[in-house]
Order: C-alpha cells, then sequence, then structure tokens
C-alpha cells in the first residue's frame, strides 16, 4: 500500500467516476462554443498582486484562504483562486481587446485552490468552467450568459436549481448605499473583525452566514432602493431580457457574492439539494477591474460554474447521465499469431473513430472474457490458429450471447455498420 494519500480537502478523479466530471465539462462548454466564446487557458499561478487588487484586500479570499508564496528568486505569487482576474490579465496582455472586435468572449475549464475548511461541496482543490465577455457594456451580454448557464444545467437534466439575481449598482450610486449602509452597521452588536470589515467593505456584510448577523440585518438599507435611474433602467432591461427567454429567476436584494470587482448585475445558481454549500456557480458584471489591474476601462461580464457541485447536484436529483462506452470492441487473441492479427485489426478500429481495447499479457481465454465483460464493450472479437486458418473471427454480441464468424479483411466494415 502507498504511504501517500491526496493532501487533505482534495480528491483525485478515477474511472469509472471521472467521466461525470468531463461529461459535465463538456456540457457546460458546449452552449458556449456554440455562442462564440473562444478557449483560453491561463497558468495556476499568477502574480499574488493580481488577485490581491481584483478580488480585494478585505475578501476571505485574499486574507484567509489564498495559497500564497515566494519563489527562490523572490516572486510572490499565488496559486489561482479564482479564474476572471487571471483571464483578464491574459486578454489585455494579449491585446485581446485591441482586435476591434468586442467583446472579447472567452471561456476557460481547470483546477483553482483556495485554502478552506474541508467538507462536501467544498474542497482545497476544485474544478470550474467559466466565461467572459470583456470590453461591452450591454444588459444583453449579462443576460445571455445566465440563459447560457441556465441551458447548460437544463442540457445536464437538472431541474432542482434557482437563479437569485442582484444590482450592486456603479459607482454613481454604490459610495452613497455604502455610506447608508455603514451608518446602519455602526449601530450593530458586531465583532471587532466584521466591524472592521464593515468600513473596508460593508457589502460583504450582507453575505455574512452566521444567524447572530443576519438576525440584526432585519431593516438593513437595500442598494436596490439607492440605485441610480441608469442602473434601475440596465437592470430592468437585464430581467426582461431573461424573462422573455423563459428563464426563472429570484430577486434577492441581498445577494453581494464574494469579490470585490463586482458591479452592476450580479448573480447565483443555487441547488437546494446541497445543504450549507448550496451555491453551485454565479457571477456578475466586473466593469471597473481592467483599470484595478492596470488595464484600460473594458466592462465585462462573466461567470464560473462548479464542476465539483454540478457533479453532487447531479447525484442529489438522482440524474444518471448518458455517458458513452469507454470502450464498444474488445479483442481477445489466442496463440501468437492471432495477438498480431487482432492489434491490428484494433488499431484499424480505433483509425475508424471505434473505441476499441485489447486482452494484454497474454491471459487464456476465461481471464481475457472477464476482462472484456469488465470492460463494458458491446463486442468481443476472439481469434485461435484454427479462425485465421479459415481466414475468419468470432464476433460476439456481449448483450445477446449471439457469436458470429466474420473475415478478417471484413471486421472493421462490419463492426462499423452494427456501432452506427
Amino acid at each position: 500500500m502507498s504511504t501517500f494519500k491526496a493532501p487533505k480537502g482534495t480528491y483525485d478523479l478515477i474511472p469509472p467516476e471521472s467521466a461525470k466530471y468531463l461529461a459535465v465539462r463538456e456540457a457546460i462548454a458546449a452552449p458556449l462554443r456554440n455562442s462564440g466564446y473562444g478557449y483560453i487557458e491561463t497558468p495556476g499561478f499568477e502574480n499574488v498582486e493580481l488577485f490581491a487588487r481584483g478580488v480585494g484586500e478585505s475578501t476571505d479570499i485574499v486574507t484567509k484562504e489564498m495559497y500564497a508564496f515566494e519563489t527562490k528568486g523572490g516572486d510572490k505569487l499565488a496559486l489561482r483562486p479564482e479564474g476572471t482576474a487571471s483571464v483578464l490579465r491574459a486578454a489585455l496582455e494579449a491585446n485581446l481587446h485591441k482586435a476591434g472586435n468586442l467583446p472579447v468572449k472567452l471561456w476557460y475549464s481547470g483546477s483553482y485552490y483556495r485554502y478552506e475548511r474541508p467538507q462536501k461541496g467544498r474542497y482545497r482543490h476544485f474544478s470550474q468552467v467559466g466565461a467572459e465577455a470583456i470590453g461591452a457594456e450591454d444588459p444583453a451580454l449579462d443576460a445571455e450568459l445566465i440563459i447560457l448557464a441556465d441551458q447548460a444545467y437544463r442540457s445536464l437534466g437538472l431541474s432542482d436549481f434557482r437563479i437569485l439575481l442582484n444590482s450592486l449598482g456603479d459607482k454613481e450610486c454604490r459610495p452613497v448605499y455604502r455610506a447608508a449602509l455603514q451608518d446602519f452597521l455602526r449601530g450593530l452588536d458586531l465583532d471587532e473583525d466584521t466591524l472592521r470589515r464593515a468600513e473596508i467593505n460593508p457589502l460583504r456584510i450582507l453575505d455574512d452566514k452566521r444567524d447572530d448577523v443576519q438576525k440584526q440585518l432585519v431593516g438593513v438599507p437595500l442598494l436596490r432602493d439607492y440605485l441610480c435611474d441608469a442602473c434601475k433602467a440596465y437592470h430592468e432591461e437585464v430581467r426582461e431580457l431573461i424573462t422573455a427567454a423563459g428563464v426563472s429567476f429570484e430577486d434577492d436584494p441581498k445577494l453581494v457574492r464574494g469579490l470585490d470587482y463586482y458591479t452592476r448585475t450580479t448573480f447565483e445558481f443555487i441547488h437546494d439539494g446541497l445543504g450549507s454549500q448550496s451555491a453551485v456557480g454565479g457571477g456578475g458584471r466586473y466593469d471597473g477591474l481592467s483599470e484595478m489591474i492596470g488595464g484600460p476601462a473594458l466592462p465585462s461580464v462573466g461567470w464560473a460554474l462548479g464542476v465539483d457541485r454540478t457533479v453532487l447536484a447531479l447525484e442529489a436529483e438522482g440524474v444518471s447521465l448518458e455517458l458513452p462506452a469507454s470502450t464498444s470492441v474488445f479483442a481477445v487473441p489466442l496463440g501468437e499469431e492471432a495477438r498480431r492479427v487482432l492489434f491490428g485489426v484494433v488499431t484499424e478500429l480505433r483509425k475508424a473513430g471505434v473505441a476499441a481495447d485489447f486482452s494484454y499479457g497474454g491471459k487464456g481465454l476465461k481471464g481475457a472474457m472477464k476482462n472484456a465483460n469488465r470492460s463494458g464493450a458491446r463486442y468481443t472479437i476472439v481469434a485461435g490458429e484454427r479462425d485465421l486458418a479459415e481466414g475468419v473471427v468470432q464476433l460476439k454480441d456481449m448483450e445477446s450471447g449471439e457469436q458470429v464468424a466474420v473475415r478478417v479483411d471484413g471486421i472493421v466494415a462490419e463492426l462499423g455498420s452494427r456501432l452506427g
């Protein structure tokens, strides 16, 4: 037995369970690829200041959860805790915004890292698929992303999720609300850390999950009552576009999410079958993030959906994904000549796009057929010296048990026809 184990708060994806995760990633990515989003991949670590500036100095992510370290060369880096800042940095560095085709629409898939207290649905290493539309201020973009996420979830068979929606205002109306909220919070019985956080970013207190804090927030000023006319009109158009698309949502005036860069539209996808870790994804508009990290003004919007939690949501609803068979044909050679011939057949099947595997290790017929059963293959090809002398192989249908002789030079075409 190995003396090493996966680090605390992480997990290994191994077959056959890993096939679910691949299917979820593909389902989330499919509507994005169909809507003009191009794939981007960024490093697993970045300059620590990228996240400190973009995500926010006062956020739990930066103050408590980020894996930060200094290299031998003195560079201060951090494992990426989220994707948006990295994707925007890469887009700016590559001058994608100068190509003249805004918005720049990008999607990504990868691993992220936060030092959190591990529990079901909350890991220190987790997987997300995300999308960003960079460089345009348009309610239709906000609506598009919400609709595409809804489409992705429904294509997987999920139905018991809710979309929460809010507006966080902009640089015109949010400062007025911020001051009113701080005045309210200063009158509450809060601990020193929470009061300190309220001075830096009071909106974060609305997202505090502790019961003793939430009880005191009865009557708290709500941002929707402070929105300027432009933000009201923008938010109403987002709501109208989503509604027209047949996507249901709930207005949540306390929804702020855990990142400082959000402005105006913010949203979250909730699944009630997951307990405390009910958010399966979320996002919003971040019109000032580009300037925060040294770029030009580039109003943008995006989201990230958790692959891990989406899999848990599927399990909570009892949804079984229709996964393609990892092996359609399994070849069992009996003897050296059959080994050579059938290996060639398997190679040709693979070239023809048929998922095929081979009995390795010189097993006898009984052991090889056990492997064929375990593989889940629909068909098994068996050949011995007598078969090859007659120029045939035995083709067995593993569902019906029917077995027929097929000429060696016709087996690839025969299987291609049977498997469609």
